[in-house]
Protein backbone atom coordinates (compact mmCIF):
# COMPACT_ATOMS: atom_id res chain seq x y z
CA UNK A 1 0.00 0.00 0.00
CA UNK A 2 1.38 3.34 -0.52
CA UNK A 3 2.25 5.44 2.03
CA UNK A 4 -0.13 8.66 2.73
CA UNK A 5 2.16 11.49 0.83
CA UNK A 6 1.19 14.06 3.30
CA UNK A 7 1.72 12.18 6.03
CA UNK A 8 5.07 11.58 4.47
CA UNK A 9 6.32 14.92 4.09
CA UNK A 10 4.82 15.70 7.74
CA UNK A 11 6.64 13.29 9.21
CA UNK A 12 9.68 14.46 8.09
CA UNK A 13 9.36 17.61 8.65
CA UNK A 14 8.93 16.58 12.47
CA UNK A 15 12.25 14.21 12.82
CA UNK A 16 14.12 17.24 11.16
CA UNK A 17 12.71 19.44 14.37
CA UNK A 18 13.56 16.89 16.58
CA UNK A 19 16.71 16.18 14.91
CA UNK A 20 18.11 20.00 15.84
CA UNK A 21 16.26 21.50 12.19
CA UNK A 22 15.96 25.59 12.47
CA UNK A 23 13.57 25.40 9.79
CA UNK A 24 12.73 22.80 6.90
CA UNK A 25 10.47 21.57 3.95
CA UNK A 26 10.10 18.32 2.75
CA UNK A 27 8.80 16.62 -0.56
CA UNK A 28 7.01 13.40 -0.86
CA UNK A 29 6.45 11.98 -4.48
CA UNK A 30 4.98 8.84 -6.00
CA UNK A 31 5.08 8.04 -9.06
CA UNK A 32 3.69 4.80 -11.34
CA UNK A 33 4.87 4.46 -15.36
CA UNK A 34 3.49 1.84 -17.67
CA UNK A 35 5.64 1.65 -21.18
CA UNK A 36 4.80 -0.88 -24.26
CA UNK A 37 7.73 -0.64 -26.95
CA UNK A 38 7.14 -2.41 -30.17
CA UNK A 39 9.88 -3.43 -33.19
CA UNK A 40 9.74 -4.98 -36.33
CA UNK A 41 6.27 -5.90 -35.52
CA UNK A 42 7.32 -7.86 -32.04
CA UNK A 43 7.10 -6.92 -28.63
CA UNK A 44 10.16 -5.19 -27.88
CA UNK A 45 9.52 -3.60 -24.12
CA UNK A 46 7.26 -4.00 -21.54
CA UNK A 47 7.63 -2.07 -18.59
CA UNK A 48 5.84 -0.99 -15.37
CA UNK A 49 7.47 0.58 -12.49
CA UNK A 50 6.01 2.21 -8.83
CA UNK A 51 7.80 4.36 -6.42
CA UNK A 52 7.83 6.28 -3.70
CA UNK A 53 10.59 9.05 -3.39
CA UNK A 54 11.02 11.38 0.22
CA UNK A 55 13.19 14.03 0.56
CA UNK A 56 14.12 16.95 3.10
CA UNK A 57 15.69 20.14 3.01
CA UNK A 58 16.95 21.49 6.63
CA UNK A 59 18.19 24.80 7.78
CA UNK A 60 20.11 25.38 10.47
CA UNK A 61 21.12 29.40 10.54
CA UNK A 62 22.07 30.34 7.25
CA UNK A 63 23.17 26.71 6.27
CA UNK A 64 21.32 23.85 4.30
CA UNK A 65 21.70 20.80 3.09
CA UNK A 66 19.08 18.03 1.27
CA UNK A 67 19.00 14.03 1.54
CA UNK A 68 16.46 12.07 -0.20
CA UNK A 69 15.06 8.45 0.02
CA UNK A 70 13.22 5.61 -1.47
CA UNK A 71 12.86 3.96 1.26
CA UNK A 72 10.22 5.39 3.76
CA UNK A 73 10.33 3.47 7.12
CA UNK A 74 9.85 5.51 10.45
CA UNK A 75 13.90 4.42 11.24
CA UNK A 76 14.47 5.71 7.59
CA UNK A 77 12.99 9.41 8.23
CA UNK A 78 14.27 9.75 11.56
CA UNK A 79 18.27 8.62 9.83
CA UNK A 80 17.74 11.19 6.92
CA UNK A 81 16.80 13.96 9.39
CA UNK A 82 19.59 13.23 11.13
CA UNK A 83 22.10 13.33 8.69
CA UNK A 84 20.52 16.38 7.02
CA UNK A 85 21.11 18.22 10.03
CA UNK A 86 24.86 17.23 10.77
CA UNK A 87 25.35 18.02 7.11
CA UNK A 88 23.88 21.50 7.59
CA UNK A 89 25.66 22.35 10.51
CA UNK A 90 28.74 21.85 8.39
CA UNK A 91 27.59 23.55 5.18
CA UNK A 92 28.87 27.16 4.04
CA UNK A 93 26.23 29.78 5.03
CA UNK A 94 24.05 30.94 2.45
CA UNK A 95 22.52 34.44 3.03
CA UNK A 96 19.79 33.96 0.11
CA UNK A 97 18.92 30.23 1.75
CA UNK A 98 15.60 30.23 3.34
CA UNK A 99 11.64 29.28 3.16
CA UNK A 100 9.17 31.95 2.57
CA UNK A 101 7.64 34.47 4.91
CA UNK A 102 4.40 32.93 5.84
CA UNK A 103 3.08 35.80 4.29
CA UNK A 104 4.02 34.95 0.83
CA UNK A 105 2.38 31.64 1.05
CA UNK A 106 -0.18 30.66 -1.77
CA UNK A 107 -3.57 30.67 -0.06
CA UNK A 108 -5.33 28.38 -2.51
CA UNK A 109 -3.52 25.15 -2.91
CA UNK A 110 -6.27 22.94 -4.59
CA UNK A 111 -5.34 21.79 -7.94
CA UNK A 112 -8.74 20.41 -9.03
CA UNK A 113 -9.41 23.33 -11.00
CA UNK A 114 -6.65 22.30 -13.49
CA UNK A 115 -7.96 19.12 -14.14
CA UNK A 116 -4.54 17.45 -14.61
CA UNK A 117 -5.34 14.05 -13.79
CA UNK A 118 -7.16 11.75 -15.48
CA UNK A 119 -9.97 9.67 -13.88
CA UNK A 120 -10.39 6.87 -16.07
CA UNK A 121 -7.20 5.68 -14.34
CA UNK A 122 -4.17 3.35 -15.19
CA UNK A 123 -5.05 1.39 -18.61
CA UNK A 124 -4.49 -2.30 -18.59
CA UNK A 125 -1.01 -2.99 -20.43
CA UNK A 126 -2.96 -5.03 -23.33
CA UNK A 127 -4.96 -1.59 -24.17
CA UNK A 128 -1.26 0.61 -24.58
CA UNK A 129 0.20 -2.80 -26.90
CA UNK A 130 -2.99 -2.34 -29.10
CA UNK A 131 -2.75 1.44 -29.20
CA UNK A 132 1.02 0.52 -30.10
CA UNK A 133 0.22 -2.15 -33.09
CA UNK A 134 -1.88 0.12 -34.31
CA UNK A 135 0.39 2.89 -34.53
CA UNK A 136 2.61 0.74 -35.95
CA UNK A 137 0.31 -0.95 -38.61
CA UNK A 138 -0.51 2.42 -39.83
CA UNK A 139 2.56 3.87 -40.56
CA UNK A 140 3.73 0.34 -42.08
CA UNK A 141 0.50 0.75 -44.64
CA UNK A 142 2.49 2.99 -46.26
CA UNK A 143 4.26 2.20 -49.56
CA UNK A 144 7.99 2.23 -48.82
CA UNK A 145 8.41 2.26 -45.29
CA UNK A 146 10.61 -0.56 -43.87
CA UNK A 147 10.51 -0.82 -40.41
CA UNK A 148 8.81 1.22 -37.37
CA UNK A 149 8.80 1.42 -34.16
CA UNK A 150 6.39 2.10 -31.86
CA UNK A 151 5.44 3.22 -27.98
CA UNK A 152 2.72 3.73 -25.63
CA UNK A 153 2.89 5.35 -22.32
CA UNK A 154 1.21 6.06 -19.15
CA UNK A 155 2.38 7.88 -16.14
CA UNK A 156 0.62 8.88 -12.90
CA UNK A 157 2.87 10.89 -10.74
CA UNK A 158 1.83 12.83 -7.06
CA UNK A 159 3.13 15.16 -5.30
CA UNK A 160 2.70 16.62 -1.28
CA UNK A 161 4.78 19.62 0.24
CA UNK A 162 5.15 20.86 3.64
CA UNK A 163 7.35 23.34 5.51
CA UNK A 164 7.83 24.60 8.75
CA UNK A 165 6.70 28.04 7.66
CA UNK A 166 3.10 26.40 7.50
CA UNK A 167 2.53 25.56 4.16
CA UNK A 168 0.87 22.36 2.85
CA UNK A 169 -0.48 21.28 -0.32
CA UNK A 170 -0.06 18.46 -2.79
CA UNK A 171 -1.80 17.48 -6.42
CA UNK A 172 -1.04 14.74 -8.82
CA UNK A 173 -0.66 14.60 -12.61
CA UNK A 174 -1.48 11.61 -15.33
CA UNK A 175 0.11 11.29 -19.04
CA UNK A 176 -0.80 9.25 -21.87
CA UNK A 177 1.36 9.02 -24.61
CA UNK A 178 1.43 7.40 -28.22
CA UNK A 179 4.44 7.73 -30.82
CA UNK A 180 6.09 6.10 -33.69
CA UNK A 181 9.48 6.33 -35.78
CA UNK A 182 9.27 5.41 -39.34
CA UNK A 183 12.10 4.10 -41.55
CA UNK A 184 12.51 3.63 -45.46
CA UNK A 185 15.61 2.73 -47.49
CA UNK A 186 18.81 0.91 -45.97
CA UNK A 187 22.30 1.57 -45.42
CA UNK A 188 23.19 4.89 -46.44
CA UNK A 189 20.17 5.61 -47.88
CA UNK A 190 17.87 5.11 -44.39
CA UNK A 191 16.00 7.98 -43.98
CA UNK A 192 13.60 8.01 -40.66
CA UNK A 193 11.14 10.51 -39.01
CA UNK A 194 8.63 10.76 -36.29
CA UNK A 195 5.67 11.56 -34.38
CA UNK A 196 4.10 11.70 -31.29
CA UNK A 197 1.16 13.12 -29.30
CA UNK A 198 0.68 13.14 -25.44
CA UNK A 199 -2.27 14.10 -23.63
CA UNK A 200 -3.08 14.34 -19.62
CA UNK A 201 -6.74 12.66 -20.69
CA UNK A 202 -6.27 9.46 -22.98
CA UNK A 203 -9.27 10.72 -24.64
CA UNK A 204 -7.72 14.15 -25.52
CA UNK A 205 -4.88 11.85 -27.81
CA UNK A 206 -5.90 12.17 -31.41
CA UNK A 207 -6.77 8.68 -32.91
CA UNK A 208 -2.95 6.01 -32.91
CA UNK A 209 -3.70 5.49 -36.93
CA UNK A 210 -3.31 9.43 -37.26
CA UNK A 211 -0.08 9.71 -35.52
CA UNK A 212 1.64 6.25 -38.04
CA UNK A 213 0.24 8.17 -40.61
CA UNK A 214 2.25 11.29 -39.81
CA UNK A 215 5.43 9.44 -38.67
CA UNK A 216 5.36 7.81 -42.35
CA UNK A 217 4.47 10.67 -44.64
CA UNK A 218 7.85 12.50 -42.73
CA UNK A 219 10.07 9.75 -43.07
CA UNK A 220 8.96 9.56 -46.96
CA UNK A 221 9.58 13.07 -47.44
CA UNK A 222 12.84 12.82 -46.37
CA UNK A 223 13.86 10.19 -49.25
CA UNK A 224 16.70 11.58 -51.52
CA UNK A 225 18.09 14.37 -49.05
CA UNK A 226 21.22 16.59 -49.72
CA UNK A 227 22.99 19.00 -48.16
CA UNK A 228 22.07 22.59 -49.04
CA UNK A 229 23.56 25.48 -50.24
CA UNK A 230 26.49 27.54 -48.00
CA UNK A 231 25.83 31.26 -47.44
CA UNK A 232 23.36 33.54 -45.94
CA UNK A 233 19.62 32.60 -45.98
CA UNK A 234 16.76 33.04 -44.46
CA UNK A 235 14.95 30.43 -42.46
CA UNK A 236 11.75 28.56 -41.17
CA UNK A 237 11.78 27.19 -38.08
CA UNK A 238 8.75 25.06 -38.70
CA UNK A 239 6.09 24.35 -35.63
CA UNK A 240 8.28 21.16 -34.37
CA UNK A 241 10.99 22.82 -33.23
CA UNK A 242 10.50 26.46 -33.07
CA UNK A 243 9.82 26.22 -29.05
CA UNK A 244 13.90 26.04 -28.99
CA UNK A 245 14.46 29.69 -30.19
CA UNK A 246 12.03 30.67 -26.81
CA UNK A 247 13.93 28.14 -24.74
CA UNK A 248 17.32 29.99 -25.42
CA UNK A 249 15.87 32.89 -24.23
CA UNK A 250 14.38 31.45 -21.59
CA UNK A 251 17.14 29.65 -20.42
CA UNK A 252 19.30 32.93 -20.78
CA UNK A 253 16.40 34.89 -18.02
CA UNK A 254 16.72 32.34 -15.60
CA UNK A 255 17.56 33.53 -12.36
CA UNK A 256 20.69 31.90 -11.51
CA UNK A 257 22.29 32.33 -15.51
CA UNK A 258 21.16 36.17 -14.29
CA UNK A 259 22.91 35.93 -10.59
CA UNK A 260 26.12 34.24 -11.96
CA UNK A 261 26.47 37.41 -14.03
CA UNK A 262 26.95 34.67 -17.10
CA UNK A 263 24.32 34.96 -19.31
CA UNK A 264 23.80 37.00 -22.38
CA UNK A 265 20.77 38.60 -21.72
CA UNK A 266 22.20 40.04 -18.55
CA UNK A 267 22.15 43.84 -19.29
CA UNK A 268 18.80 43.07 -21.25
CA UNK A 269 15.76 43.94 -18.73
CA UNK A 270 13.22 46.60 -19.84
CA UNK A 271 14.60 46.44 -23.17
CA UNK A 272 13.41 45.34 -26.36
CA UNK A 273 14.39 40.99 -26.89
CA UNK A 274 11.67 40.47 -29.37
CA UNK A 275 9.71 42.78 -32.60
CA UNK A 276 7.68 45.26 -31.25
CA UNK A 277 3.99 43.58 -30.83
CA UNK A 278 5.36 40.47 -29.46
CA UNK A 279 5.19 39.19 -26.05
CA UNK A 280 5.88 36.18 -23.96
CA UNK A 281 3.49 35.48 -21.50
CA UNK A 282 3.80 32.50 -18.39
CA UNK A 283 0.54 30.76 -17.31
CA UNK A 284 0.71 28.21 -15.01
CA UNK A 285 -3.15 27.75 -14.74
CA UNK A 286 -3.85 26.04 -18.24
CA UNK A 287 -6.69 23.84 -17.36
CA UNK A 288 -5.60 20.26 -18.67
CA UNK A 289 -2.15 21.08 -19.41
CA UNK A 290 0.83 19.29 -17.98
CA UNK A 291 3.07 22.23 -16.99
CA UNK A 292 -0.03 23.83 -14.83
CA UNK A 293 0.71 24.11 -11.49
CA UNK A 294 -1.35 25.87 -8.22
CA UNK A 295 1.70 26.42 -6.62
CA UNK A 296 5.71 26.52 -6.94
CA UNK A 297 8.71 24.63 -4.99
CA UNK A 298 8.34 27.24 -2.41
CA UNK A 299 4.70 27.25 -1.86
CA UNK A 300 3.86 30.52 -3.55
CA UNK A 301 1.20 31.26 -5.52
CA UNK A 302 1.31 30.86 -9.22
CA UNK A 303 0.35 33.65 -11.48
CA UNK A 304 -0.04 34.63 -15.09
CA UNK A 305 2.36 37.06 -16.26
CA UNK A 306 3.84 38.63 -19.20
CA UNK A 307 7.98 37.81 -19.10
CA UNK A 308 7.77 39.87 -22.06
CA UNK A 309 5.94 42.52 -23.34
CA UNK A 310 4.99 44.01 -26.81
CA UNK A 311 8.65 43.01 -27.20
CA UNK A 312 10.00 44.28 -23.87
CA UNK A 313 11.77 42.01 -21.32
CA UNK A 314 9.82 43.25 -17.70
CA UNK A 315 11.64 40.50 -15.24
CA UNK A 316 13.70 37.18 -14.78
CA UNK A 317 12.47 33.55 -13.59
CA UNK A 318 13.46 33.80 -9.85
CA UNK A 319 12.70 31.78 -6.76
CA UNK A 320 13.06 32.93 -3.24
CA UNK A 321 16.88 32.13 -3.33
CA UNK A 322 17.69 33.98 -6.88
CA UNK A 323 15.33 36.86 -6.00
CA UNK A 324 17.00 37.21 -2.67
CA UNK A 325 20.58 37.70 -4.64
CA UNK A 326 19.23 39.83 -7.28
CA UNK A 327 17.71 41.88 -4.84
CA UNK A 328 14.09 41.05 -6.49
CA UNK A 329 10.77 39.22 -5.33
CA UNK A 330 10.66 35.55 -6.15
CA UNK A 331 8.09 35.11 -9.34
CA UNK A 332 7.33 31.75 -7.95
CA UNK A 333 9.00 30.35 -10.60
CA UNK A 334 10.22 27.67 -7.61
CA UNK A 335 10.59 23.67 -9.34
CA UNK A 336 12.20 21.14 -7.29
CA UNK A 337 12.99 17.41 -6.56
CA UNK A 338 13.38 15.29 -3.44
CA UNK A 339 17.34 15.68 -3.94
CA UNK A 340 17.98 20.06 -4.12
CA UNK A 341 17.23 22.50 -3.27
CA UNK A 342 14.28 24.73 -5.08
CA UNK A 343 15.64 26.49 -8.61
CA UNK A 344 13.59 28.80 -11.22
CA UNK A 345 11.84 27.18 -14.31
CA UNK A 346 9.17 28.35 -16.30
CA UNK A 347 5.68 26.68 -16.77
CA UNK A 348 3.42 27.54 -19.48
CA UNK A 349 4.43 29.65 -22.42
CA UNK A 350 3.13 31.44 -25.14
CA UNK A 351 4.36 33.45 -28.28
CA UNK A 352 2.06 36.13 -29.82
CA UNK A 353 0.94 34.14 -32.57
CA UNK A 354 0.94 35.92 -36.34
CA UNK A 355 -1.53 36.54 -38.90
CA UNK A 356 0.61 34.22 -41.30
CA UNK A 357 0.30 30.18 -42.39
CA UNK A 358 3.58 28.24 -42.32
CA UNK A 359 2.97 28.39 -46.31
CA UNK A 360 2.77 32.03 -46.11
CA UNK A 361 5.97 32.31 -44.60
CA UNK A 362 7.48 30.25 -46.90
CA UNK A 363 6.34 32.17 -49.55
CA UNK A 364 7.70 35.50 -48.06
CA UNK A 365 10.85 33.61 -47.25
CA UNK A 366 10.99 33.05 -51.36
CA UNK A 367 14.75 30.86 -51.07
CA UNK A 368 15.63 29.37 -47.97
CA UNK A 369 15.77 26.40 -45.01
CA UNK A 370 12.52 25.36 -43.60
CA UNK A 371 14.27 23.56 -40.39
CA UNK A 372 12.18 20.71 -39.62
CA UNK A 373 14.90 18.68 -37.34
CA UNK A 374 17.71 19.53 -35.43
CA UNK A 375 20.39 17.80 -33.28
CA UNK A 376 23.64 19.07 -31.19
CA UNK A 377 23.95 22.41 -30.21
CA UNK A 378 26.55 24.42 -29.23
CA UNK A 379 25.21 27.86 -27.38
CA UNK A 380 27.48 29.85 -26.03
CA UNK A 381 25.81 31.00 -22.82
CA UNK A 382 27.91 34.33 -22.03
CA UNK A 383 27.43 36.09 -25.67
CA UNK A 384 24.61 34.42 -27.08
CA UNK A 385 26.67 32.84 -30.33
CA UNK A 386 24.29 29.88 -31.87
CA UNK A 387 25.03 26.84 -33.86
CA UNK A 388 22.81 24.20 -34.36
CA UNK A 389 22.84 20.81 -36.77
CA UNK A 390 19.48 20.76 -38.86
CA UNK A 391 17.79 18.77 -41.51
CA UNK A 392 14.30 19.81 -43.47
CA UNK A 393 13.70 21.10 -46.71
CA UNK A 394 14.96 23.45 -49.00
CA UNK A 395 12.72 25.93 -50.69
CA UNK A 396 12.40 27.91 -53.77
CA UNK A 397 10.04 30.38 -54.84
CA UNK A 398 7.89 29.66 -51.70
CA UNK A 399 7.61 25.99 -52.03
CA UNK A 400 9.30 23.16 -51.03
CA UNK A 401 11.74 21.69 -53.42
CA UNK A 402 13.83 18.94 -51.72
CA UNK A 403 14.88 17.49 -48.41
CA UNK A 404 18.13 18.45 -46.57
CA UNK A 405 20.24 17.20 -44.25
CA UNK A 406 23.27 17.22 -42.65
CA UNK A 407 23.60 21.26 -42.32
CA UNK A 408 24.65 23.96 -39.70
CA UNK A 409 22.60 26.96 -38.83
CA UNK A 410 24.78 30.14 -36.87
CA UNK A 411 24.14 33.48 -35.53
CA UNK A 412 23.52 35.26 -32.54
CA UNK A 413 20.29 34.70 -30.19
CA UNK A 414 20.23 38.47 -29.66
CA UNK A 415 19.66 39.69 -33.09
CA UNK A 416 18.31 36.51 -34.16
CA UNK A 417 15.19 37.19 -31.91
CA UNK A 418 14.61 40.33 -32.77
CA UNK A 419 14.28 39.60 -35.97
CA UNK A 420 11.41 36.53 -35.71
CA UNK A 421 8.00 36.59 -37.91
CA UNK A 422 5.47 34.68 -36.20
CA UNK A 423 3.42 31.85 -38.04
CA UNK A 424 -0.28 31.25 -36.70
CA UNK A 425 0.53 27.13 -36.16
CA UNK A 426 1.28 26.95 -32.77
CA UNK A 427 -0.43 23.65 -31.33
CA UNK A 428 -2.93 24.25 -28.75
CA UNK A 429 -2.77 21.56 -26.17
CA UNK A 430 1.12 22.07 -25.78
CA UNK A 431 2.62 23.28 -22.64
CA UNK A 432 5.18 25.62 -24.50
CA UNK A 433 2.64 27.26 -27.71
CA UNK A 434 5.38 28.93 -30.63
CA UNK A 435 4.11 28.63 -33.88
CA UNK A 436 6.62 28.28 -37.03
CA UNK A 437 8.81 31.44 -36.98
CA UNK A 438 10.78 33.37 -39.86
CA UNK A 439 13.84 34.37 -39.51
CA UNK A 440 16.26 35.86 -42.39
CA UNK A 441 20.14 36.96 -42.71
CA UNK A 442 20.75 33.14 -41.08
CA UNK A 443 24.54 31.90 -41.94
CA UNK A 444 23.94 28.10 -43.52
CA UNK A 445 26.68 25.28 -43.59
CA UNK A 446 26.09 22.89 -46.25
CA UNK A 447 27.44 21.44 -48.98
Amino acid sequence: MTPNLADLSHALLDAARKAGADTADALAVSGTAVSIEIRKGALETAERSENVEIGLRVMVGRRQACVSASETSAATIRALAERAVAMAREAPEDATAGLADPAQLAVGRDATALDLADPAGEPGASVLEASARAVEAAALDASGITQVEASASYSLRALHMAATNGFSGGYGRTSTSLSAVAFTGSGTEMQRDYAGEGRIYATDLPPAEEIGRLAAERALARVGSVKPKTGTFPVVYDERVAASLVGHLLSAINGSSIARGSSWARDLLGTQVLPAGLSLVEDPHRVRIGSSRPFDGEGLATRRREIVADGVLTGWVLDLATGRKLGMASTANASRGTSAPPSPSTTNIDLTLGVASRDDLLKQMGTGLLVTSMIGSTINPTTGDYSRGASGFWVENGQLAYPVHECTIAGNLKDMLLRIVPANDARAHLSTRVPSILIDGMTLAGA
